[in-house]
């Protein structure tokens, strides 16, 4: 049974566990009326101030990173390397500025659409394998950021999916080598039996 997560679930300060839980639950967008979805298969957490590999550490609190210093349940997204978009979702209550990275998904909704959008078949893992990828797939872009989840524009359903400990890889997050022994955390987490994930490493 579907179900749109309410803001109360994106209030948890467990940010690894949450990193963890999304995997399975379904991520849609409505962009100039095309409702687009996917299948969240690949997050990484980041653990907020003590986390150096976070736009927060050190309580950098900037504007592009006040929205994660609010409280959980709000779309952090931002531009990387200039060229990708990349959608966070903001976690835990005010001032604790952790929040999670969608970094793939399997498409589920709208694959025509993706399609147009990415110029390749949804059947081409690189469509939305990768979090650049996953946001052009689904049109996301730099007006999402900040948006409710708990609105209609960007929202995470629970569709009833469930996975044992030994179905999620826990391994080192990705382009991260800046955050010294953060780098080597086992805080990348995907479904090791689903194709649409941007890299598969040894479980830890």
């Amino acid at each position: 049974m579907k179900r749109k997560l309410k803001s109360s679930y994106y209030r948890s300060p467990d940010v690894e566990f949450l990193a963890k839980d999304l995997l399975g639950k379904i991520l849609y967008t409505c962009k100039d009326g095309q409702v687009t979805a996917g299948l969240i298969t690949e997050t990484e957490a980041y653990f907020g101030d003590e986390d150096k590999a976070s736009h927060a550490f050190g309580n950098r609190r900037t504007a592009r990173t006040e929205i994660m210093y609010g409280p959980g349940g709000f779309a952090y997204v931002y531009l990387c390397y200039g060229i990708h978009y990349l959608l966070n979702v903001v976690v835990s209550g005010s001032d604790d500025p952790k929040c999670v990275l969608i970094r793939a998904i399997e498409p589920y909704s709208g694959q025509e659409i993706m399609e147009e959008r990415r110029k390749m078949p949804v059947t081409h893992t690189a469509v939305s394998s990768g979090p650049g990828s996953l946001s052009k797939a689904l049109g996301i872009d730099v007006s999402f950021n900040r948006k409710d989840l708990t609105e209609d524009e960007i929202w995470i359903e629970d569709i009833g999916k469930r996975y044992a400990a030994d179905e999620i890889a826990a391994v080192p997050r990705v382009g991260i080598a800046y955050a010294q022994e953060h780098a080597h955390l086992p805080l990348r987490f995907y479904l090791k039996d689903n194709r649409f994930v941007s890299k598969k490493l040894k479980s830890t």
